[in-house]
């Protein structure tokens, strides 16, 4: 019993974030997956156009 009143003890000295610091780090990792995503899909494109042209020349 002592460890459940300890770990109640632990989790009242957390500092839990406001929501809207969550709203704001979702809206943040949201917006960052996209960017990321467009960058590597703008890669794959390229390197796709750069390998065609590499391989019809024969």
């Amino acid at each position: 019993m002592q460890y459940f009143r300890d770990v109640k003890a632990e989790v009242a000295k957390v500092n839990w974030p406001t929501k809207a610091e969550v709203t704001g780090a979702t809206v943040l990792v949201i917006v960052l997956s996209l960017a990321v995503s467009l960058y590597v899909f703008a890669c794959d494109q390229g390197l796709q156009a750069v390998i065609g042209l590499f391989l019809r020349v024969r």
